[in-house]
């Protein structure tokens, strides 16, 4: 499970413990996840799911795009939220290239009975995204999520900007990616890609936009 940076664990578990309203099911795909061992830190915390939740609310999310799916904890909070308020007219569409991790998913949405909401599609997420501009989705969406291959986060970012609303929200995970991309000398592919972004979204006219340090830092962009 991804962490909070810079919090001890006693400050981590008070946050987890008061700071977060978990569903049950969400918490046993958590606890299910960790017991796949070091893949399971690609899953996001708890405190940032209930940070997402808010903002679906905040906004009335109806529609949101979810990139990277993993075993299904955020697609799973995103959904809750969105179906608390809209019922059967909310939509998630969650991209992933996995069948496999796409299939555990599926099992965390039929029991939160969410599964009706959302529509996962299978190959890479930019052919997916591409594929809903397509469809003439632009401007179609409430809120973005990105927490997938971080080589490929600048192409994701740019779509998903084209299919979101004016004052519509874009969360991007992993954005401080343990602290690396703070140092020059971290020059591997996937903290260049992150850095890289970093900048072009600080420099970016089209969104108001600020860097948190929830999970392994989120980039929060509204479009203009």
């Amino acid at each position: 499970m991804s962490r909070s940076l810079g919090l001890s664990d006693e400050v981590r578990a008070y946050v987890q413990r008061l700071g977060v309203r978990e569903d049950p099911v969400l918490a046993r795909c958590r606890a299910e996840t960790e017991a796949m061992g070091g893949v399971s830190r690609m899953q996001i915390s708890p405190e940032q799911g209930g940070f997402m939740q808010v903002v679906a609310r905040m906004i009335r999310a109806r529609r949101a795009i979810e990139v990277g799916v993993f075993t299904g904890y955020s697609s799973t909070a995103t959904a809750l939220a969105l179906k608390a308020m809209h019922g059967e007219g909310a939509r998630l569409f969650a991209l992933d290239l996995s069948e496999e991790y796409v299939a555990r998913a599926r099992g965390y949405w039929a029991e939160a009975k969410v599964a009706d909401v959302i529509e996962a599609r299978l190959g890479p997420a930019a052919d997916s995204l591409r594929g809903l501009l397509a469809e003439g989705e632009a401007g179609g969406f409430d809120m973005a999520f990105i927490d997938a291959d971080k080589t490929g986060y600048g192409d994701y970012y740019e779509l998903c900007l084209q299919l979101l609303r004016p004052g519509g929200v874009m969360m991007i995970d992993n954005m401080l990616w343990g602290g690396d991309v703070a140092y020059e000398t971290k020059r591997d592919p996937d903290t260049e890609a992150l850095r890289t972004l970093a900048g072009e979204i600080h420099d970016d006219p089209r969104v108001d936009m600020t860097l948190a340090t929830i999970g392994d830092g989120l980039s929060i962009v509204v479009k203009r």
